[in-house]
């Protein structure tokens, strides 16, 4: 067993244009899915409103300011040793309202200019076509991605990016976590759903549509970034069965369909043989197209990013727990420790999610989101004291490196998640950290946006310095 990772490793960090941008109205881009969150809790779910309404936003629109400050903070990763940074492109400052001929020359121009930067400090760029947000505009005029046409406006949108970019980025992503369209719709998706309708019919005509559009984007990409490698990335929820009983072990079969049914398109290029039957007992029947599975056959990927937070329980029985922080659902693992937001802890999980998609699709796997989400503290000397967050990042990282050494997977490379304090996707607050860098930020908008060097920052800057053996040491 070596004592660090392979030369190549891409270490890294990643983030969302949406949840770091802020500039939510400048240079022309118009509101986006993403806009009309408003600021939520623990307790209190986000509301997404109809259109953007003053005052409710904070801290979202704002951010952290990563649109004028990115020069700031790519020094920051360059001084970390970062080889890898995953953000992503807005659509609607691309395409303000989604459906226009032509894109925003500013939006493009913005980057272009962060893709130099990054180029500059010999950090790869790793690109996100869609990260959780869909032009507004879109959804007010054709539902979003129940409508077929939505293929071709992201088609548009894509080769604009593709075209412009594609010459100096090698790694790109079409859908962030494409699978979550099935747990929360509008995030991902933008779907809103109109009472007594079928949600199921909708959201996985809607799943189709979006698996097209990823196929286009991977035929553009090959156009346009010749040599480039184009993944699909999906959140991956390590299910265990609860008990030994076999109804246990038949309901994390069927908990995990609606998250393998993406790889499995997205990688084989065609439905999986039990979609059919699957999609059935939901009461949905595709409206497949003449051209679409030769679409989809043509488009496959080169590679499988993940997140991965965390795993779940599968139990074919009421009486269990009910884990409430878990996005995926499922009962709680009374095995597991949780974070600040009930998030069950599991970093063997992900050598068992690394082996489970090695094992069924044989692709080169890319750990592009993991970290932990905490409560931290700005003390007197002006430091955030966070070794829970090190300690997180080290348990995994070690389940990652027994998955290549004593498995055989092959895992490119490694970007925790909010590298850079941001806006939480799940709740709207700041004060759920998951960051290196602390910002001077509160979940009422107010603070100074000063970067700080959390400890977490000098343990990670050793971790890339040495390969890895800093954490395999331990």
């Amino acid at each position: 067993m070596t004592n660090s990772f392979p030369k190549g490793f891409l270490w890294g960090g990643a983030v969302a244009a949406n949840q770091v941008e802020g500039a939510w109205n400048e240079d022309g881009k118009g509101p986006s899915t993403a806009d009309v969150a408003t600021a939520g809790s623990r307790e209190v779910p986000r509301e997404y409103t109809d259109g953007v309404q003053p005052g409710r936003f904070y801290p979202s629109h704002e951010a952290v300011d990563f649109y004028h400050r990115y020069r700031e903070d790519i020094a920051l990763f360059a001084e970390m040793g970062f080889r890898a940074f995953r953000t992503s492109v807005n659509w609607s400052r691309i395409f303000p309202n989604g459906d226009e001929a032509e894109p925003n020359a500013a939006g493009l121009d913005f980057y272009d200019r962060l893709v130099d930067e990054l180029l500059a400090h010999d950090i790869r760029p790793v690109l996100t076509l869609s990260h959780y947000e869909v032009p507004y505009g879109l959804v007010e005029r054709y539902g979003s991605w129940r409508d077929r046409r939505m293929v071709e406006f992201f088609a548009r949108y894509s080769e604009s990016v593709l075209a412009r970019l594609g010459d100096r980025v090698d790694h790109w992503l079409t859908f962030n976590e494409i699978n979550a369209i099935t747990l929360f719709p509008f995030v991902p998706a933008g779907l809103r759903f109109a009472e007594g309708e079928n949600r199921d019919a909708v959201i996985y005509q809607a799943a189709h549509h979006q698996l097209l559009a990823s196929a286009r984007a991977v035929e553009l990409a090959r156009q346009y970034s010749p040599g480039s490698q184009v993944g699909m990335m999906m959140l991956y929820p390590t299910t265990y069965a609860q008990t030994c009983h076999p109804q246990d072990a038949l309901e994390r079969v069927q908990m995990m369909r609606p998250h393998w049914l993406f790889p499995e398109v997205q990688v084989h290029g065609r439905y999986p043989s039990w979609a059919e039957a699957f999609l059935r007992g939901k009461g949905v029947t595709l409206d497949l197209q003449p051209g679409d599975a030769e679409l989809l056959a043509r488009g496959t990927v080169d590679y499988i990013g993940i997140s991965y937070y965390m795993s779940v329980v599968a139990s074919h029985q009421d009486g269990g727990e009910i884990s409430h922080g878990n996005i995926a659902g499922g009962f709680r693992n009374p095995y597991l420790a949780e974070s600040d937001w009930g998030w069950q802890i599991d970093p063997l999980g992900l050598r068992l999610a690394l082996n489970e998609l090695n094992d069924r699709y044989h692709k080169p796997i890319f750990v592009v989101e993991n970290g932990l989400g905490a409560y931290d503290e700005l003390t007197a000397d002006g430091r955030v004291h966070d070794p829970y967050r090190s300690e997180y990042l080290a348990a995994h990282l070690r389940q990652i490196h027994a998955a290549m050494t004593e498995d055989g997977v092959e895992v490119m490379g490694f970007t925790p998640w909010g590298c850079l304090d941001c806006v939480s996707m799940s709740t709207g607050q700041m004060s759920k950290r998951y960051g290196l860098i602390y910002v001077d930020r509160d979940d009422a908008g107010q603070g100074s946006l000063r970067r700080i060097r959390k400890d977490s920052f000098e343990w990670y800057r050793e971790v890339i310095a040495t390969g890895g053996a800093s954490v395999l040491k331990d």
